[in-house]
């Protein structure tokens, strides 16, 4: 059984909204980022297991909020206390996570297609962000992580990088339209490229 992205019949490559006498390089970039293993990792109350003896892909948890841990293939997002979100791009990585947390300490859930991401790339990626959430995004930067909403639709902000300005948006996959749709909109008056 094959996978099919929330957003495939509306993710479209092209020029959309004030791109007119812009150069490319100063346009949004939006791009829809699939194929990636999303685990999320619980570790239980009674547990007590220290995060810092524990690696991941040569990563290790950090129970800081806002705080992103990374490396070329994998993130680490804390998501709120004890709570972490895996992304990664080693899909086989799953096996290691099962070998190395335990079932009787943590809650290992396989979110990989429950979730659509979009990417934002470009200098006014943050007026975009604001235009739909209450979240004070100025003070956020790159290997920061927020869960806010946007548009009444609850989002995970990953601050991917800062120059060039780049963030993924994590939305459930039943909401992958509608998110993209409010994204896109706030696009339109600064111009964007559909990767």
């Amino acid at each position: 059984m094959t996978s099919e992205s929330a957003l495939n019949n509306i993710h479209k490559a092209g020029l959309f909204g004030n791109h007119k006498n812009k150069k490319e390089e100063n346009l949004l970039k939006i791009s829809e980022i699939k194929n990636l293993l999303i685990v999320q990792i619980v570790q239980y109350k009674n547990s007590s297991i220290l995060i810092g003896d524990l690696d991941i892909d040569g990563l290790k948890l950090k129970n800081e909020p806002l705080n992103v841990v990374n490396n070329k293939d994998t993130r680490i997002l804390w998501n709120s206390p004890k709570n972490w979100l895996l992304v990664s791009k080693k899909k086989d990585l799953l096996e290691d996570i099962l070998k190395i947390f335990k079932e009787t300490d943590f809650a290992i859930t396989n979110l990989s297609h429950s979730r659509s991401i979009i990417e934002i790339e470009g200098n006014m990626a943050c007026e975009v962000l604001k235009k739909g959430s209450p979240l004070d995004i100025n003070k956020l930067k790159s290997g920061n992580c927020a869960n806010t909403v946007y548009n009444g639709v609850t989002i995970t902000l990953d601050f991917v990088s800062n120059k060039p300005s780049i963030i993924r948006i994590f939305g459930l996959r039943s909401f992958g339209e509608s998110l993209y749709h409010s994204i896109t909109d706030a696009c339109l008056e600064f111009g964007y490229k559909c990767l």
